[in-house]
């Protein structure tokens, strides 16, 4: 018998959900790969990468039609695409394509996209969704990221899932020319920072794009209390908050999307 067919005897004397991968003979398990969801819905999974993801982001999760059909599910700009991907028992065949491990797949559509659709949008895999999130403990998307792992239906999850990452609020704010304080209602989606005059404007007065902020932390130069800043290369902004409690709130959130940001 062949190196070969020895092999593929190997992994399919096993459960084919618990393989992803193979290297020299050796198999792998495929709870080992941080981006697998295991039994995630397609709502569950359009939830997470939707309100926390970017565009590329994407997770492994089992397929609902059979055992061995797994569903790659990509974020490209305002959707969520699924692709199917068919462990055959010694190699993963995704279209035409056939690889002998989940890493060669996403190594090759790293750098050629996928075809997200009839119209046509390219997706390029460029930011697994980690299994395991650390999210701040105080925030409303931990209990949803916790329910969608723990089998609560979809309908549960439908009024929740779109709070993840955000935040709203009242901050007072240095401005920038004229360093007089005033009071803003802050708005806090994606890596979008909008602040407006006041809660019933329409229209904000700016709209800050946290992927270009490189540090946010507690700022103790200003003559005022529950202060902090976020460093843009263009300029630093000073924020106040009503409590220690609530900077403390906007600081870790903001750092959070910070950090999503560098990964």
């Amino acid at each position: 018998m062949g190196r070969a067919e020895s092999l593929k005897g190997k992994m399919s004397s096993q459960d084919p959900s618990d393989l992803w991968s193979r290297s020299d003979g050796e198999t792998e398990l495929l709870q080992d790969l941080g981006w697998y969801h295991s039994n995630l819905t397609r709502h569950a999974a359009e939830a997470l990468l939707l309100s926390n993801g970017c565009d590329g982001s994407y997770l492994l999760r089992d397929s609902n039609e059979r055992i061995g059909l797994y569903s790659l599910s990509v974020r490209a700009k305002d959707s969520v695409k699924h692709f199917h991907v068919e462990y055959t028992g010694y190699s993963f065949k995704f279209g035409f394509n056939e690889f002998s491990s989940l890493k060669d797949f996403v190594k090759h559509f790293a750098n050629q996209p996928l075809i997200g659709s009839e119209t046509g949008t390219l997706i390029v895999l460029k930011h697994p969704y980690p299994r395991e999130v650390e999210e701040p403990s105080i925030y409303e998307s931990v209990r949803v990221h916790t329910a969608m792992q723990t089998g609560r239906t979809e309908d549960d999850l439908v009024p929740t899932a779109p709070s993840l990452g955000t935040k709203e609020g009242y901050l007072t704010k240095q401005g920038g020319l004229v360093k007089t304080w005033k009071t803003r209602w802050f708005t806090l989606h994606r890596n979008e920072l909008k602040y407006f005059k006041d809660q019933m404007s329409p229209e904000p007065i700016r709209i800050l794009d946290l992927t270009e902020c490189s540090a946010v932390q507690f700022d103790y130069s200003q003559e005022r209390v529950n202060c902090f800043c976020l460093v843009f290369p263009f300029r630093t902004f000073y924020l106040c908050a009503k409590t220690g409690v609530e900077a403390d709130e906007w600081i870790k959130i903001l750092r959070w999307k910070l950090f999503k940001n560098k990964r």
